[in-house]
């Protein structure tokens, strides 16, 4: 790649502005700042950029910054921090050009020409090949260099750098070089306001503070400093230090302190409760003790709840918060009693101080439990980290606490910073009063069968951003969780993008791709699958397909439910006798009847979606990849819908249909994939929260995508489709059968629906 492209072809490039942001901090590095300019200006010549210099200089450097002006095509502009404004030193620095910057990348680079500006168009390259938030130049990656570095400075880069990874071992494990100054970032991926710089690793600070941040790396061979003179220093060092005390322990640090220092007012309250009931009063010590526990457990509460955990989102509710806590230190006088009697009795140690001693030796347990039970993060918080992250095609991406197995095909190992839709694990309950299932508001609704959060629970809300909080029950049944809950989400979520996922598979012949729909429980996935089995086809998806309104299929690859029935219509499946035999018992209860009996259960007054997802935990569905059962199956990722197959029991013989025909037995069939709760609950809001119309939009993607091709009926009493359905896909048919509907299939020629009419006598599937 040549030097004048480096950064032309960003991601989400702005329609006005620079594209990318050069944020050098300086600190009297006047000789350096023409050279650099001149060497930014030739490595940004096709690009829309600016220079930001945040300078923190005694001498000249603003001076040379003036002068560099005439040497470069970009804008350059800088702020000068006046001394008692250098908060944070080099790394305040770069958070203070951060927030100047006005592009969507930024690029962070030192001025001593130690960080060659060429290595800008490796970041630039990384950028635009993956879907990432942060680029790093590495002096340790595997084409890495520390340069000139003495034997002693190159050891304590690579004891910095490997304490630093050590240490944080989750967040760094994608950085060989977590102290590199030299970085390319996104700025939409930042929280500027969660930064704490200071000192010169702003790029440590940067990844640990950011959850979910996708990094990738590039290495580069550390230069020679121009001019001037190394800020390195003990003082740096010391800084160094601190910093990766204060990232891993210094939350922990503040709520101990927190905790102890409520704990020795609790302690002052205990001991005036326990002298005053047992000296006053006169109750028995260990009577005294007991009571005396319950007024500072009281007193404790009260302080932890406002003071000592107050920037936490927290689980549950404050009253069962108190008594957890309560619990707690009951549980805790239990096992402090044994030793008060000890120490008094025992050693002869005076009741006050045994009291005293006896407290102490409980207080990291109760922190402890305090820090990771009672005032535990919500589950809406920890899900910025979520382990399962999925992009479908770039259009929609989906990051969940819990795996998605009808997701695994676009599953990826990156962090979603900011995914279309996140799914966690939390309490769901009902309002109160709420006597329905189903709660709405105008960007969120609930759907919870039963009370008390045990049963079939969830939480969407709605914004630029979708939320989905489900009950642990789901948690149990990821199939249910993706098929009840994601799948209806993500179907009008595409809608909204100008897709449609609509209830069909999809076979390909070469770039021709030919969908197969029916009635749920129909046949489609025998069908495809025999389809499959022998012929030359590529697999599209077998039970959703992602249509663009331009005609094209993107593949929609979840598992395939199978039955005793599937697997005898392929040859060679690759089953263990062990996933055969439990076919006997998963055919039988998810089979076309049992599917019946769950829908009977939908139209009572039981709690439908609870028994499903309990039935479902205990014996899940036979669910495969489609290699699975096919073995050597080639996949066809894209292609050009050349035709449409329906296929329907019951009736012989093959109809041609009109486009309106087509659309409706569509669109019909979409509908007939979503019957099962909370669908009906939760429909309208998806598809017309805040005003939209997506079920029109929806129908107008499908009927463009059809647009001209050609669709046809098949019909049959013994589920033989899959023979006719391949001599469509071939083009093989007898001349007038598509006319007839009698003599065989007609033929898919993309362009050529116009010849493909109706029979008159025969009913269409609703």
């Amino acid at each position: 790649m040549s030097s004048s492209g480096a950064a032309r072809e960003f991601t989400d490039p702005p329609t006005t502005g620079p594209a990318l942001s050069v944020v050098i901090p300086t600190r009297n590095e006047e000789g350096n700042i023409e050279l650099l300019v001149e060497r930014l200006d030739e490595v940004l010549a096709s690009t829309t950029a600016e220079i930001l210099f945040v300078d923190d200089s005694d001498d000249d450097t603003l001076a040379a910054v003036e002068r560099a002006r005439g040497l470069c095509r970009h804008e350059i502009r800088a702020i000068h921090r006046a001394p008692g404004d250098r908060k944070g030193g080099l790394g305040g620095a770069v958070v203070e050009g951060m927030r100047n910057a006005r592009a969507p990348w930024i690029c962070v680079m030192d001025a001593d020409l130690q960080h060659p500006p060429e290595v800008i168009e490796q970041l630039a390259a990384k950028a635009r090949e993956q879907a990432v938030d942060l680029i790093a130049a590495s002096r340790f990656g595997a084409a890495g260099s520390v340069g000139e570095f003495g034997p002693l400075r190159r050891g304590l880069s690579w004891v910095s750098a490997g304490s630093a990874t050590l240490v944080f071992r989750r967040r760094l494990h994608h950085l060989t070089d977590p102290m590199s100054g030299f970085f390319m970032v996104r700025r939409a991926a930042l929280d500027l306001d969660a930064l704490q710089p200071n000192g010169f690793k702003i790029l440590l600070e940067i990844v640990v503070r950011t959850p979910g941040l996708r990094i990738a790396e590039v290495s580069f061979e550390f230069g020679t400093r121009y001019a001037g003179d190394s800020k390195a220093s003990a003082r740096e060092g010391a800084r160094y230090l601190a910093q990766l005390w204060r990232l891993r322990l210094g939350d922990l640090a503040t709520h101990v302190g927190r905790f102890g220092l409520v704990g020795a007012t609790g302690l002052v309250v205990n001991t005036v409760m326990l002298a005053a009931l047992a000296d006053l009063v006169g109750l028995y010590y260990v009577a005294a003790a007991v009571l005396a526990t319950q007024a500072s457990t009281l007193w404790n509460f009260t302080f932890t709840e406002l003071w000592v955990f107050s920037d936490r989102e927290h689980r549950g509710r404050g009253l069962r918060r108190m008594a957890m806590f309560f619990v707690v230190n009951n549980l805790a006088l239990v096992l402090r009693v044994p030793v008060l009697i000890a120490l008094t009795t025992g050693l002869g140690i005076h009741y006050v101080i045994s009291n005293l001693l006896s407290l102490a030796l409980i207080f990291a347990g109760r922190f402890t439990l305090a820090d990771l039970w009672i005032w535990a993060k919500s589950d809406s918080l920890a899900a910025e980290a979520a382990a399962h992250n999925y992009d479908i095609h770039g259009l929609v991406t989906v990051a969940s606490h819990v795996a998605l197995p009808e997701l695994e095909r676009f599953k990826i190992p990156e962090q979603l910073a900011d995914p279309t839709l996140r799914v966690c694990i939390g309490p769901v309950r009902r309002s109160r009063g709420q006597q329905s299932p189903a709660a709405a508001t105008a960007s969120r609704i609930s759907y919870v069968e039963g009370r008390g959060g045990f049963g079939f629970g969830a939480s969407i809300q709605a914004g630029e951003r979708t939320e989905v909080v489900v009950s642990p029950l789901l948690g149990r049944s990821p199939h249910v969780l993706y098929t009840n809950v994601v799948e209806p989400i993500l179907r009008w979520t595409f809608a909204e993008r100008g897709y449609a996922l609509v209830h069909a598979a999809c076979i390909a012949n070469g770039d021709h791709a030919y969908l197969i729909t029916a009635k749920t429980d129909t046949g489609k996935t025998t069908t495809c699958l025999r389809t499959l089995d022998g012929r030359p086809y590529g697999f599209v998806s077998d039970d959703l397909t992602l249509l663009s309104p331009e005609g094209r299929v993107l593949t929609y690859p979840k598992p395939l439910t199978i039955s005793r029935h599937t697997l005898k219509a392929v040859n060679k499946p690759l089953l263990s006798r062990r996933e055969r035999l439990m076919l006997l018992y998963q055919s039988r209860l998810h089979s076309r009847s049992g599917r019946r009996l769950a829908l009977m259960l939908a139209r009572t007054h039981l709690p439908a979606a609870t028994i499903n997802t309990i039935v479902q935990v205990l014996v899940p569905p036979p669910k495969y990849q489609v290699d699975r059962l096919v073995p050597n199956v080639q996949m066809t990722p894209e292609a050009k819908l050349a035709g449409m197959i329906v296929i329907q029991r019951g009736g012989r013989g093959d109809v041609g249909l009109t486009r309106s025909e087509a659309l409706d037995i569509l669109v019909a069939n979409c509908e007939d994939a979503y019957g099962f709760p909370p669908y009906g609950e939760i429909e309208h809001f998806l598809h017309s929260r805040n005003g939209t119309r997506l079920r029109a939009a929806e129908r107008e993607t499908i009927e463009r995508a059809l647009g001209e091709v050609p669709a046809v009926l098949i019909m049959s009493e013994t589920m033989d489709w899959h023979g006719r359905v391949a001599a469509l896909v071939d083009g093989e048919t007898s001349s007038g059968a598509a006319a007839t509907g009698q003599n065989g299939p007609a033929p898919l020629e993309p362009g050529e629906s116009d010849r493909l009419q109706p029979a008159p006598q025969t009913t269409l599937p609703g």
